[in-house]
């Protein structure tokens, strides 16, 4: 079973990497200049690097549909540039995961697949999707909703240590993305981390850099550039988080809810 991942940032991998466990079919889109903050567990990397690693799987960015089967039989997941989500059309996938994470439906449809998931915000389960993914931590992470949209947006990320708005870094400026530490780093509370045509970019907490974007990546004043995790656990920076597994097991479910446990 053929799945189409639109978007390959740590929440779409998330999902991959389990899809690819259950022995689905993956193949991913993504944009030109990925803004994925958590890089050592996207796929994203491989627009940039050429291949990527996330865990036990691999990716390999491609260009055309040979170099896809032949990333396929390599046993890794093809990444393709594709911000118009052409390939939906091109290879007719027996589902399609919205797992852009835009807040918003930026093109995704109903008739897209046999089975079209939304995950978060911005889709409404019979109207434009089959199901949607609740994406809000709490209680109602991973759920299956089937008649009607997940929660809506708060704009206050989720609780991580104790820190919501604090942890997250974001861009003082519109410019150009200069990153100063690396993750995996430790910084300290009102530590430079980065800078944005030359404007700093300070940490709001003493943590671990569990994110943070590559040089050169252009920004817009107050997008997310980076996140620091309190709890100071280096092994959460290169393996995929809780919530990202939550909602892959409720895109999992949904899967096989719709097409009767048939993989083939």
């Amino acid at each position: 079973m053929l799945v189409l991942i639109k978007g390959a940032g740590d929440i779409a991998s998330g999902i991959a990497l389990r899809l690819f466990h259950a022995h689905f079919t993956i193949v991913m889109t993504e944009i030109a200049f990925p803004t994925a903050v958590r890089r050592s567990v996207s796929f994203s990397e491989a627009v940039i690097q050429g291949k990527a690693s996330v865990e036990d799987v691999r990716a390999l960015l491609v260009q055309d549909e040979a170099a896809m089967r032949e990333a396929l039989a390599r046993g890794c997941i093809p990444v393709f540039v594709d911000p118009p989500g052409n390939s939906v059309k091109r290879f007719t996938p027996d589902v399609v995961v919205d797992g852009i994470i835009a807040k918003r439906n930026l093109g995704t449809r109903i008739d897209d697949a046999k089975v079209v998931i939304g995950v978060g915000p911005g889709f409404t389960a019979g109207l434009d999707c089959h199901a949607v993914i609740e994406t809000m931590r709490g209680h109602w992470i991973g759920r299956v909703i089937t008649q009607g949209s997940a929660l809506p947006n708060t704009g206050i990320p989720g609780d991580i240590g104790g820190y919501t708005v604090d942890r997250l870094l974001r861009a003082p400026v519109a410019g150009i993305f200069e990153p100063h530490k690396h993750i995996g780093d430790r910084v300290q509370k009102d530590e430079l981390v980065a800078a944005v045509s030359g404007f700093p970019v300070y940490s709001g907490l003493t943590g671990i850099l569990r994110g943070i974007l590559p040089q050169g990546i252009p920004v817009t004043r107050g997008m997310k550039v980076g996140d620091v995790d309190p709890r100071c656990e280096r092994a959460h920076c290169f393996t995929v988080s809780d919530k990202a597994l939550s909602i892959a097991g409720g895109v999992l479910e949904a899967i096989l809810r719709f097409t009767d446990g048939k993989l083939g």
